[in-house]
């Protein structure tokens, strides 16, 4: 296999992506040799990566439909969007408030695809090319700016992308732009990988670590560090299987959880 780019951004098949590793997590298709054999390393050595993987995604599209039916926010940034699943942050906002529009913004080859065939079915949905450290171009861009309205409150979607940022790539300065450059009554939504000071977490930090090369597990203090300035709604910084769930599912929340499931949180902060 050779590489192949898409608006400039490679897809190297013969690299292990951080998209397409979580799509090989979530039983999609939509990745290669190279994903598998990382993700078998998750599954192998950290037999909760897939439930932690599930647990995420479940708590993003509770938190968009959320945000979609109570808010009255008509328009959603997805940063480190990913690959595509079964429910998208466009599908999910717009199943709710039909007029919704979302900016996904990634890197990633893979995603960058894929996002060709959102905007071909989906005049209210734009894909952005620019990475998560340079809010600014995401902002300025001609994409951004021909969809989202930053005179009216917005919903900035940050899951499961910070905690593959690290510290010295000034995460807070990320989240800081965006609270300061959109009006008050935004909604902000965080999933982040949670230090647990425990063996699991040891673990799963250093094969993140020595497979991408990248990844910081934080503290709920850290965590919250990153909504500085911002109003932290309830139920606070938790696990993401315990954020907000559906009443559906509470047979399922009354059981106590896996260490693993501990180690993803997800938390919703407003700007007042």
């Amino acid at each position: 296999m050779t590489a192949m780019t898409y608006e400039g951004s490679l897809i190297d098949p013969t690299k292990p992506s951080i998209a397409r590793v979580y799509d090989y997590l979530l039983g999609g298709k939509d990745n290669y040799a190279v994903d598998r054999e990382v993700g078998d390393v998750f599954k192998r050595d950290l037999p909760g990566s897939v439930a932690i993987a599930f647990a995420n995604r479940a708590a993003l599209v509770r938190a968009v439909g959320q945000i979609a039916k109570t808010t009255g926010i008509r328009q959603f940034i997805d940063l480190g969007s990913g690959l595509p699943t079964a429910d998208n942050v466009h599908q999910v906002a717009q199943r709710h408030a039909p007029e919704s529009r979302v900016v996904y913004v990634d890197i990633d080859g893979q995603v960058l695809v894929h996002g060709r065939a959102l905007l071909e079915n989906n005049d209210r949905t734009r894909v952005v090319a620019v990475d998560v450290r340079d809010p600014e171009g995401i902002r300025s861009h001609p994409a951004t700016r021909e969809i989202i309205d930053f005179a009216r409150p917005v919903a900035v979607v940050l899951s499961a992308i910070l905690h593959h940022v690290n510290d010295d790539e000034d995460p807070a300065g990320i989240v800081r732009y965006w609270r300061d450059h959109v009006p008050s009554g935004s909604h902000f939504f965080i999933s982040h990988f949670r230090s647990g000071d425990n063996p699991e977490t040891t673990e799963a930090e250093k094969v993140l670590q020595q497979t991408f090369g990248r990844g910081r597990w934080r503290t709920d203090a850290e965590i919250a560090s990153l909504l500085d300035g911002l109003e932290i709604l309830d139920p606070g910084i938790v696990p993401a299987s315990l954020w907000r769930p559906d009443e559906s599912d509470s047979p399922w929340n009354r059981r106590e959880l896996t260490v693993w499931e501990h180690l993803i949180v997800a938390v919703m902060a407003r700007k007042v």
